[in-house]
């Protein structure tokens, strides 16, 4: 699964107005994307740069900071057990999120790809391979969309997706011109944390505070399934964000 946030080569980079250059990358074009995080209800900042790049080609991380609405997000890069109960609580509570899927998830987790759809659920693209897209040229980069909207076609009643997400956070501003001129979408984030390893449980509570004190208005929330403390946090967490005056909406909303 992408590390989002944190980790070795994020700490050791340089952050400048809020673009993270990394030095070990080879593409010197590559950024990652990062925020300061949110406190006390103040919206994530990524900074002026990243603000105004990804305004040039139609990209997303963050809402309206006047409107208290919330867009759940979960990238499914393998099926671990957890993803049932997650649909089952947005279900119950009537919510409708975005699943950014690899091409190894639609493939090993067709039955459940289907039940998000029938659920209402946005299929996001997140690439077939998972690879780093900074890397590729022009034409891998449209083959990893497109190749991924051909399988899910082919396993499903989706035909093309609308939303992207780079794996690990990995980009560069000609990924973010191709995929426009291709009909595609990039959703980033304004809430995350490190949640994406199967094996290293660090239990409900974590993962419950850790979305509530980033909490913010306008918030794109990024899960990942394989995460039994989301799964275990996610209905109290629904619960208080409602109790703090916050409602759900999915990204076709927000873009509209």
């Amino acid at each position: 699964m992408g590390k989002h946030i944190g980790g070795l080569i994020l700490a050791i980079s340089i952050i400048i107005a809020g673009i993270v250059y990394n030095p070990f990358s080879t593409d010197a074009s590559a950024l990652h994307w990062g925020f300061q995080k949110a406190s006390n209800e103040n919206q994530a900042q990524a900074g002026p740069q990243f603000d105004a790049l990804l305004q040039k080609y139609d990209a997303y991380y963050k809402g309206s900071a006047s409107k208290k609405t919330l867009y759940l997000t979960f990238d499914n890069g393998y099926e671990n057990g957890k993803t049932a109960s997650i649909l089952d609580t947005l279900k119950k509570e009537k919510i409708h999120a975005t699943f950014f899927l690899t091409g190894h998830y639609v493939e090993s987790a067709t039955e459940l790809v289907n039940r998000m759809i029938k659920d209402g659920h946005e299929i996001g693209n997140h690439t077939l391979n998972h690879p780093n897209m900074a890397h590729l040229s022009t034409e891998k980069m449209i083959e990893e969309w497109k190749s991924f909207d051909e399988l899910l076609a082919s396993k499903t009643k989706v035909k093309k997706t609308r939303f992207v997400r780079p794996p690990e956070g990995v980009f560069n501003e000609e990924m973010l011109r191709v995929a426009k001129e291709n009909g595609y979408q990039h959703m980033f984030w304004s809430v995350a944390f490190v949640d994406w390893y199967a094996n290293k449980p660090q239990g409900k509570a974590y993962a419950y505070n850790e979305l509530v004190k980033q909490l913010h208005p306008g918030a794109i929330i990024l899960m990942h399934t394989v995460s039994q403390d989301n799964a275990d946090a996610l209905p109290d967490f629904i619960q208080t964000a409602k109790e703090k005056g916050y409602t759900f909406s999915t990204l076709d909303a927000l873009v509209k």
